[in-house]
């Protein structure tokens, strides 16, 4: 489990493609000082196991093909930067929200709006994700916890849902320290939305269809 509170960025130094997964190979600074084989690592929001340590200040990490295909990390280069967060410990401060590292969806950024110290970026959200996401809630972007400051209206069917949209206000700490200060128009994000939303609707959707 994770906060959504990125500790550094880190950098891919290798991508190895295989027949049914990819390995990365992340450097970093601060995570890799107590990482150990095994141990959890969020990638992008991504939950992924440490597969080795190589003694170089990295790590390397097996990505299986539904990951790829269900996740941003599908399109990481060598070179990209990336967020990087260890997994709490029971003494840990929860500074952002419950984080599970499971991602449910990938949006795409839609506007960037720069102001004198903060960024209002606008994200597309996929059609089943939407229901999900309430304005002032929490939701994480690429492993970010945020909080939404605006969202488009709910449509009446998921069939309309083309073209919703929430919005973050990003500070300058935010900025600085993620990737979501570099991130353009068109650039695919990874989204995990609260899990306490996708629990209640399980609870709830018996007597919903009663």
């Amino acid at each position: 489990m994770f906060t959504g509170i990125v500790e550094e960025l880190g950098e891919v130094v290798r991508r190895d493609d295989l027949a049914d997964s990819a390995q990365l190979q992340v450097h970093a600074q601060t995570v890799v000082g107590d990482l150990r084989d095994g141990d959890s690592v969020a990638v992008n929001g991504v939950c992924l196991t440490v597969a080795g340590l190589p003694g170089d200040g990295s790590f390397t990490a097996d990505v299986m093909a539904e990951t790829l295909s269900r996740s941003a990390l599908s399109t990481l280069a060598t070179g990209d930067r990336v967020n990087l967060e260890r997994a709490v410990t029971p003494s840990t401060r929860l500074g952002g929200h419950i984080v599970q590292g499971h991602v449910d969806g990938v949006g795409s950024i839609v506007t960037r709006t720069t102001g004198e110290r903060w960024d209002v970026v606008r994200i597309g959200l996929p059609p089943d994700l939407g229901r999900y996401v309430v304005a002032k809630g929490s939701i994480a972007v690429d492993g970010i916890s945020l909080t939404v400051s605006a969202l488009s209206e709910l449509p009446t069917s998921a069939a309309a849902e083309d073209g919703a949209w929430f919005e973050v206000s990003l500070i300058p700490t935010t900025l600085a320290r993620t990737t979501l200060g570099f991130r353009q128009p068109g650039d695919p994000v990874n989204l995990e939305v609260d899990v306490v939303a996708k629990y209640v609707e399980r609870l709830l959707d018996p007597a919903l269809r009663s």
